[in-house]
């Protein structure tokens, strides 16, 4: 009982600590960024928020500290990706999504492969393995869908059998346990 008091009570510092920081980011994040930089330098402070000012961008005094960090890491679309972007609209989206699920097969066969190879993993573990590698890959590689649902798909679904596997082995140990 008092090891579910101490673990109840870890997280809630926990849950405490982190809406602290949610809101005191959100609150940094709503000062007006020239005031507050012009104080910053005033006070001589070891950090300035001159680095976040974007090349040939005027901040007048009413934009904020968000605003100025969403115009600086904006990035701006290059002709490649025009292009392919125009050329993957013009194609029908299940011809897209068929594209998208054969690039996830061909990075989950060549990561399956490699664990097969050149370890001594069995199959399922090589398998889950594999899964959430491929998943992460086609997280960061450009695909034909354009959007981060696809993206947590084919992330989510790998993820979700490792912890699921994860529990039902621990459920299986624990339930041993009980009976010995």
């Amino acid at each position: 009982m008092q090891r579910v008091i101490s673990q109840s009570i870890l997280l809630l510092l926990l849950a405490a600590v982190l809406a602290g920081g949610f809101f005191l980011v959100r609150s940094v994040l709503h000062l007006p960024f020239r005031a507050t930089n012009d104080a910053l330098h005033r006070e001589g402070g070891p950090l300035t928020l001159d680095f976040l000012i974007p090349a040939g961008t005027h901040i007048d005094e009413h934009m904020t500290i968000g605003e100025v960090i969403r115009l600086r890491f904006k990035k701006e679309k290059g002709l490649y990706h025009k292009a392919f972007q125009a050329l993957s609209q013009a194609i029908p989206l299940k011809y897209r999504s068929i594209a998208a699920l054969a690039l996830f097969t061909f990075w989950f066969l060549c990561y399956m492969t490699f664990l097969r190879l050149f370890t001594l993993m069995g199959y399922t573990r090589a398998l889950r393995g594999s899964l959430v590698l491929a998943g992460i890959t086609y997280y960061f590689m450009p695909d034909f869908l354009g959007g981060k649902a696809d993206d947590m798909l084919f992330l989510g679904v790998p993820l979700l059998i490792v912890l699921l596997r994860r529990y039902l082995v621990r459920r299986k140990k624990r339930k041993r346990l009980l009976r010995a």
